[in-house]
């Protein structure tokens, strides 16, 4: 009874280090994403809805990459901290198998590996999925956010805006649109059948998300490459017409893992049509997503090790931050092997066994010493 209240003391004292420091990371790292994300509204138009829902829907793939290191930090804090205040002291001298303490930090391990397969494998690819689907819908653009002042913009595919004026109301003066190919929706058919034309305006408003142009001229070069212009009082470019240089296509992380591990395995024929010719990319996809969080029972396993205990002080602080070193190591050399994972099929599986061969590898090691130390007391 006395032994399950002291693992759930330590296992609720490793849960809290790994979630504080966990949420610290990826609040972090969070923040300068979103900072980046800032693009989607300063140079492709995006409104600031979408801007925010994009962001949020890539914060489980941010959490998920500092899970390891996290885990890794979380343990050797509580190990230290329960060092520092004599409380493993006390545990050891009154019999307490050691163990047990190590079967704890592997409880918790791979508790943590499940959630994190569950949201590499399953929840990543479906909000990612999700966030590229947001930037597909053309109507969450607006073009009030895009043209400047004395700026040329090319945002948006074949179009380049030049405004020499542009104050807080969204009055524009002197507006130059050139357009290559074709985007513009007007309703002459010579500008409909041409692939440049240009228009210049003296004076133009924002409104709805719709420019509209007064008092200019529209140049266009037909098909015989003559060139013909027209004067106009007033025109109306609809934005919704426009496409973006924002990349809609989804890629391969965005992917359903169902559907790439159907593409390595080619298990549905009708299915294939999704699949990319990059087998190599396929597999390494899958091997993050299924077989690397599985190196987090690592991390529990050689965290063990602190429990050894040393009478000189030295020793003991050197011991640390060697299980630390190797620790690290162990996380560096998962991400390292990541990559030849996905240049066979072979290679997949050798990287699906060396975690499971290692921890069997490591756990008996641990259980001998832990028997030695015994014995020699």
């Amino acid at each position: 009874m006395l032994t399950n209240k002291i693992q759930k003391y330590i296992l609720k004292d490793i849960i809290k280090n790994f979630l504080t420091i966990l949420l610290t990371f990826t609040a972090i790292a969070w923040t300068v994403r979103a900072v980046n994300f800032l693009d989607l509204i300063i140079e492709d138009g995006f409104n600031s809805y979408v801007y925010f829902k994009y962001s949020i829907l890539n914060l489980s793939a941010i959490l998920t990459r500092f899970t390891p290191l996290s885990f890794l930090i979380g343990i050797l804090l509580t190990v230290i901290k329960l060092e520092k205040q004599q409380e493993f002291l006390i545990l050891w001298t009154s019999g307490l198998n050691k163990i047990k303490i190590a079967n704890t930090f592997i409880l918790i391990s791979v508790l943590i590996t499940l959630i994190q397969i569950l949201m590499t494998f399953y929840l990543n690819p479906f909000l990612l999925s999700k966030s590229r689907i947001l930037l597909k819908k053309q109507e969450d653009k607006e073009i009030s956010s895009v043209l400047r002042s004395n700026n040329f913009n090319d945002s948006f595919k074949g179009i380049t805006f030049f405004i020499e004026e542009k104050n807080e109301n969204n009055e524009l003066t002197n507006i130059f649109v050139q357009d290559d190919n074709g985007a513009l929706n007007l309703a002459l058919d010579e500008i409909k059948s041409s692939k440049n034309t240009i228009i210049i305006a003296k004076k133009g408003i924002i409104k709805n998300n719709k420019l509209l142009l007064f008092e200019g001229n529209i140049q266009t070069k037909n098909i015989n490459n003559e060139l013909k212009n027209f004067f106009f009082d007033k025109t109306e470019l609809n934005i919704n017409s426009f496409t973006t240089r924002t990349i809609t296509g989804f890629k391969i992380q965005e992917t359903s893992s169902l559907n790439l591990i159907n593409c390595i395995f080619e298990i549905q024929k009708k299915n294939l049509q999704i699949c990319s010719t990059d087998k190599k990319e396929e597999i390494e996809n899958v091997s993050r997503r299924l077989i690397k969080p599985l190196y987090i029972t690592l991390i529990a396993l050689l965290s063990s090790f602190l429990l050894i205990y040393k009478k000189e002080k030295k020793s003991a602080f050197v011991k640390k931050y060697f299980i630390f070193f190797i620790t690290f190591i162990i996380l560096i050399l998962s991400e390292i092997l990541l990559k030849f994972s996905g240049l066979s099929k072979l290679n997949f599986f050798t990287y699906l066994l060396i975690p499971i061969i290692l921890f069997c590898a490591i756990y008996i090691a641990l259980v001998i010493t832990f028997n030695k130390e015994k014995i020699s007391s």
